[in-house]
Formats: structure tokens, sequence, C-alpha cells
């Protein structure tokens, strides 16, 4: 098995290196996590040679070097890639948060971890952040302050329930939060994208194969029935199908054209707040799918809300948060009317109900929460419930969209072959006719 030479530090930030068996530098690094380290340097190990003691010492001045080195690249990596391609993965945030929540659980200075992870991030952009963030707070600003500085990576909701953390001095538990709560939006976000993939995926294979039909396929069998038909009259559907084929290359980029341009239309509307309603509107009541978005946004509101509340974050200033990373602009107008309400001295379970977008569920467990006091729990318990339901609708989609399309597609090509072979049926009866 390959062996890979890796350099990390513990909890404490102390250094360790040395090397390690595994299958490639990916099982290797989850090695060394689960050894309590965090890799700084994976790399495959030259000749196997020993960097590290039995007792955990930083190995020799090579290994220092081979560090070195492998900075210098990552830094080449960084002038490479121009600025506006730069982009820090929802992965990545959550790596980062989450493995700092650890550093600063352990008893690490913030700035010693920022800089610990700062020298192992690989991503430019976010290692560029680190970097200018910790400079910052050496200068004497606070994290929050820090991370606004950076509005492209940390949203508003994670630069307030940072600031929450700080000011009840729970920054570890913020940020652990942080990253349990974004694995569990993007998980959701990523159910809702799958059942989209699947019908999006078939539809583009099957709108290939009609285009390939209609361009090269049926204009031979125009040739042939011209050829054999000698005159004769089509039947009805050839006839239609073959117009078609004709037409198709000025339709065709017609087609796409409107495409192209109700795309840019919908880009330039969600522009504006009219028409960013209307679009979201049409998303939460389209068919099929307006049940999977709206659970999906239900979830999203009530398990933001909680995260927030359960910070520390004061309730006004939590749902104008809420509203402003909600992602729908349906949902954001609701979580206004109900910011407004509160501010009015008015609980947020009734006037959720008024809004007639929560599920009476939804409106029955908030008011159950106001009254016990729990309401941070109760909405995190919603926001469970309703990840359970996306499971489930999503897999319900999938069994009722597969049959849809193969129908479909069934159709679409039963109609273009039985159109095909009309005419040559027609031209076997004559000639049996004549034989007979």
């Amino acid at each position: 098995m390959p062996k890979f030479r890796f350099e990390a530090v513990n909890q404490k930030g102390e250094p360790f290196s040395g090397n390690v068996e595994a299958a490639d530098a990916s099982a290797a690094t989850s090695l060394i996590r689960e050894k309590g380290l965090i890799p700084t340097n994976v790399t495959p190990a030259d000749g196997g040679g020993a960097g590290k003691s039995a007792k955990g010492k930083p190995g020799a001045k090579g290994a220092g070097k081979g560090k070195a080195k492998a900075a210098g690249s990552g830094k080449n990596k960084d002038i490479a890639m121009p600025a506006f391609m730069q982009k820090v993965k929802a992965k990545e945030l959550m790596a980062f948060t989450r493995q700092l929540a650890t550093l600063v659980n352990a008893g690490l200075p913030l700035v010693r971890g920022l800089k610990v992870l700062g020298r192992q991030e690989k991503n430019p952009m976010l290692k560029k952040a680190v970097s200018e963030m910790t400079d910052a707070i050496e200068s004497g600003s606070n994290f929050a302050e820090a991370l606004v500085q950076h509005p492209r990576i940390f949203d508003k909701l994670f630069v307030n329930m940072v600031k929450a953390g700080e000011v009840g001095g729970v920054l570890d538990k913020v940020l652990l939060s942080l990253a349990e709560f974004m694995e569990k939006i993007e998980k959701i976000k990523n159910k809702v994208k799958g059942a989209m993939v699947y019908p999006i995926v078939v539809l583009t294979l099957a709108g290939g194969i009609l285009a390939f039909l209609m361009v090269f396929i049926i204009p031979k069998f125009e040739e042939i029935f011209e050829d054999v038909m000698q005159g004769a009259p089509l039947p009805w559907l050839t006839n239609q199908v073959v117009a078609l084929s004709r037409n198709f290359i000025t339709i065709g980029p017609l087609i796409i054209g409107l495409i192209f341009l109700m795309s840019v239309g919908m880009k330039m509307a969600r522009k504006t707040d009219k028409g960013a309603y209307t679009l979201d509107y049409m998303k939460l009541h389209m068919p099929l799918f307006g049940t999977l978005f709206m659970k999906g946004a239900i979830a999203r509101f009530t398990r933001t809300l909680g995260e927030l509340m359960d910070s520390g974050v004061p309730v006004l200033q939590a749902l104008t948060i809420v509203g402003e990373t909600s992602g729908n602009a349906v949902v954001e107008q609701a979580v206004h009317v109900v910011h407004d309400a509160v501010k009015e001295g008015e609980n947020i379970a009734p006037t959720l109900a008024s809004t007639n977008i929560f599920p009476p569920m939804v409106v029955s467990m908030v008011e159950v929460g106001e009254e016990t006091g729990e309401l941070p729990a109760m909405l995190r318990r919603i926001a469970d419930n309703f990840d359970d339901e996306v499971d489930n609708a999503v897999a319900g989609l999938t069994s009722v969209i597969e049959p849809l399309l193969i129908v479909f597609l069934a159709l679409i090509v039963g109609a273009i072959v039985i159109a095909l072979f009309l005419p040559l049926i027609g031209i076997i009866d004559g000639l049996n006719t004549q034989g007979g």
C-alpha cells in the first residue's frame, strides 16, 4: 500500500509530521484526522523516509523545506486563478467552520486557530480572507467585524451568529452550530436539486434525439418516399412529421433563441421586487415540484430562525436576517409581515397564520413554542420534520416522474416511427395486391 508523508497540527496547534499508509491521499487525510490531527500537507512519501519519532515530534529540516515548497506551489495556483472566478464552495466553508470550532473549543486562541487553518487552506479566496481576518483581529477588531469585510464568503446569518457567540462567550458552540446548520441546509438544497436533475437530463436527451431524427434521419426517408411513392399522397401523420423536419432548421434556432430570451428576461425580472415575487410565487405553486420547493423553504426558514434565536440573537434582528437569507421573495415578504407585527407587540404564531403561506401544523407548533418558552427548540423540530417530508417528497416525485417521462418519450418516438413506416406499409400492401 502507498505511503504518504504528512504534516499536521493537533488541537493545541502543536506541529506533527510522519508517514501513513493508505490507498490514496484522500484516505490518508481521513486516517490523519481520525488521530485527532488537522493535516496541513499530505504528499506521497519518497522512499518512505521517516519524519516523525514515536512520540510525535516534528520531523527533520527536509520536512520544513517540503512544507515551504508546497506553500509556494499553492501561492502560484492563487496567482493563476483570476479573482472574479474564485469562489468558496459551501463544503469548504463548512469544513473551515467546523475545524475552527474544534480549535477554539480546545482552548486555542482565535488568532492562532485562524493561522493554523490559513496555512492548510487550499482555496485561494478563503485563504486570503483568513489571512486578512487574522490581521484585522490582531489590529483590534473582533471576529464579527473581520467577517463583515468578506460578504462574498460570510453572509449576514454567519456574521450575526458569530457576533452573538462572541458577546455570550460561546463562540465555539456557535461555530459548531453554524457548521451543522450549513450541512443540513446544503443537504436539503441538494435533495431539491436532485429531484430536478432527472427530468432535466431526460428531457435534454430527448431533445437531442429528436433533433438528430429531424435533421438526419427523416430527410433520408423523405428522399426514399419521393422515389418509391411516385407522386402518391403520403399519410397525414407522415406529412406532418416531414413538414416539421423541413422547418426544423428554421424553427430550431428560433426555439433556442426564445429559451435564451426567456432565461435573460427571468434574470432581469428577478432583479426587481415584483418580478422576484412573481417568479418565486410561480415556483412555489408549480405542478409536482411546488410542494417540494415549499417544504424546503419552510425547513430553511424555521431552522435559520431557530439557530439565530438559540445563539442569542434578538428576535427582531433574527427575523430581519431570516428574511434576507430566505432565498425566496414570497417567504421574505411573509417574514417582513411577521417582523412588523412582532415589533408592534404581537406573537409570531398568529401572524404566520395570517400570511397564508405556512401550514397550520407549523403555526400550531410555533404557538406551543412561544407558550412554553422553547421556541428555538420547537423551530428546529419543525425543520427536522420538514427535512423528512422533503425526503419523502423527492421519493414520491421520482416514482411519479419516471413513468410520465417514459410515456412521453414513447409517444414522441412512437409517433415518428409510425409516421415513417406508414408509407412503407402502404407500398408493401400495393405490391401484394399487384402480385395477387
